[in-house]
């Protein structure tokens, strides 16, 4: 089985800095020490999932196209870093719009990835920046750690000291 470290995105892996929604490339800003925390994770034997909101889709903010150049854009900052993320999941949806499962705070795409990738739940974590990504990974039991926004993300050892 492999162990993951879910991530959420805006807010965890880049700064939205004063964009609610991040729509472009542009307004894409990777927060400085993710590079050094993903390949940490990495080495450590970890596979990278990140798991988004994307309500601004629904909204007819920005289209999955564009959000979809986004994820490759990020993918391409990465990879030159050497850092491989294995899937970047999100829900276009918003509860305004319409109810979904997929959508944080219901776990529905941490549910698929656990089942696609044949995950190990109990030397998983998910790490977020607000209580709808903790709330997330709590209906499935597990381990959720909230950071400030755009903060360092806790180190292997300050996360799976008892796993």
């Amino acid at each position: 089985m492999n162990k993951a470290i879910f991530l959420d995105r805006d807010g965890v892996i880049n700064d939205p800095k004063d964009y609610y929604y991040v729509k472009n490339i542009d307004e894409f800003h990777l927060n400085k020490h993710i590079i050094n925390s993903l390949k940490e994770y990495l080495s450590a034997g970890y596979i990278l999932i990140i798991i988004t909101n994307q309500g601004g889709i629904a909204k007819g903010l920005y289209s999955e196209s564009q959000l979809n150049e986004i994820h490759k854009y990020l993918n391409n900052i990465l990879l030159e870093n050497e850092i491989k993320i294995t899937e970047i999941y999100y829900c276009p949806h918003h509860e305004t719009k319409s109810k979904c499962l997929c959508r944080k705070p219901n776990s529905l795409l941490l549910e698929k990835a656990m089942a696609r990738f044949n995950i190990n739940k109990s030397k998983s974590v998910f790490i977020g920046d607000s209580e709808r990504d903790i709330l997330a990974g709590e209906k499935i039991n597990l381990k959720s750690i909230l950071i400030k926004k755009n903060s360092m993300l806790p180190t292997v050892n300050e996360i799976f000291t008892e796993i």
